[in-house]
C-alpha cells in the first residue's frame, strides 16, 4: 500500500514537472516578447510625434495594431499637456523664458481621438508635452498560472505595460 501512494505521487509530481513548468517557462517567454513589442512600439510613436509636431491617424493606427498584434487587450492613454502662455502678459514662445508665465493644460484621449478621426491630425507645437502609458486588461496565460501556483489573486495587476513620454520640439502646423 505503501509503496503504491509512493508511486501516485511520484506520477503527479513527474507530470507537473513535464508538463507545468515548461508551459510556465514559455508563457513567461511569451509575456516577456509582448512587454517589448509594446515598449517598442510605444517608444516609437512618441519619438514620431515629438520630431513631427502632430498625432497623426496612421501613426495612432499603427501603435494600436502593433500592440493588439501581441494577443492581448490594452488601455492606451494619451496626455498632451498643452504649452498655454498667461494671457495677461505679453509674451511669445520665443521669449518664455524672460516675460510671463507657461502655463500647461492636459488633453486626453476623449479629446484628442475625434480630432484624429474628423481630420486626421492632431496638431502640436514646441514646447508641448506628451505622455503615453499602455497597460494590458486581459490575463495572460502566465498571469493565471502564476495565480495559481503562487495564490496571487486581484485582477488590476496587470503584466505588459509601457510609459514613454517627451517635450515636442517642432510646430506640427
Amino acid at each position: 500500500m505503501g509503496d503504491s501512494l509512493i508511486t501516485i505521487v511520484a506520477i503527479v509530481l513527474a507530470a507537473v514537472l513535464i508538463f507545468v513548468f515548461p508551459l510556465m517557462s514559455v508563457s513567461e517567454r511569451n509575456d516577456d516578447i509582448a512587454q517589448l513589442a509594446v515598449d517598442t512600439a510605444t517608444t516609437e510613436f512618441v519619438n514620431d510625434v515629438i520630431t513631427t509636431g502632430k498625432i497623426t491617424d496612421e501613426n495612432y493606427d499603427k501603435l494600436v495594431q502593433t500592440v493588439t498584434s501581441t494577443g492581448n487587450t490594452y488601455d492606451i492613454e494619451l496626455e498632451v499637456r498643452k504649452l498655454d502662455e498667461n494671457p495677461g502678459k505679453k509674451s511669445n514662445l520665443l521669449a518664455k523664458d524672460k516675460i510671463g508665465e507657461n502655463l500647461y493644460y492636459s488633453v486626453y484621449n476623449v479629446q484628442i481621438e475625434p480630432v484624429l478621426q474628423d481630420t486626421g491630425v492632431y496638431p502640436l507645437k514646441e514646447g508641448d508635452m506628451i505622455s503615453v502609458n499602455v497597460k494590458n486588461r486581459n490575463r495572460t496565460i502566465a498571469q493565471m498560472l502564476r495565480g495559481f501556483f503562487y495564490s496571487m489573486s486581484g485582477s488590476d495587476n496587470y503584466q505588459i505595460s509601457a510609459s514613454h513620454s517627451g517635450v515636442v520640439l517642432a510646430n506640427g502646423n
